[in-house]
């Protein structure tokens, strides 16, 4: 797992618990930052079994390196969704500020996630057919 899929995760986990303990006036603009963020840490959470007990090796109908993109692209739009919302409707109180700013950084390290996945699969491949 690289670095920037950590960091990811862990910026999205402290971005969810700001907004989830600071006091709501808007309740559907955090909410759907809050459903954006713990679905994306799930689908990072599955995509790290799935290559931790090796079983792209099993289910090979699924192309992983696809459908990793295709997380990380879709995930990393609507963070950023919903993290233009909750800074829009954060009203200066602090947790939402955090928590809209947590989600920012989030996107830009599943964007960085992206780039690396897209490096090592698509580049490290066609270096290995050149040869």
């Amino acid at each position: 797992m690289p670095n920037s899929e950590r960091l990811c995760k862990v910026t999205l986990l402290i971005a969810f618990i700001c907004v989830r303990s600071s006091v709501w006036s808007r309740y559907s603009a955090y909410s759907y930052f809050e459903v954006v963020a713990i679905c994306n840490l799930i689908m990072i959470l599955v995509f790290y079994l799935v290559h931790l007990f090796r079983l792209y090796r099993v289910l090979t109908c699924i192309s992983w390196p696809l459908s990793e993109l295709l997380h990380y692209l879709i995930g990393t739009l609507l963070l950023l969704i919903a993290s233009i919302l909750a800074a829009s409707k954060s009203y200066n109180q602090s947790g939402l500020v955090a928590g809209a700013i947590f989600g920012f950084v989030a996107t830009f390290l599943c964007l960085a996630s992206i780039w690396m996945s897209y490096k090592i699969s698509c580049v490290t491949q066609s270096t290995d057919a050149a040869v």
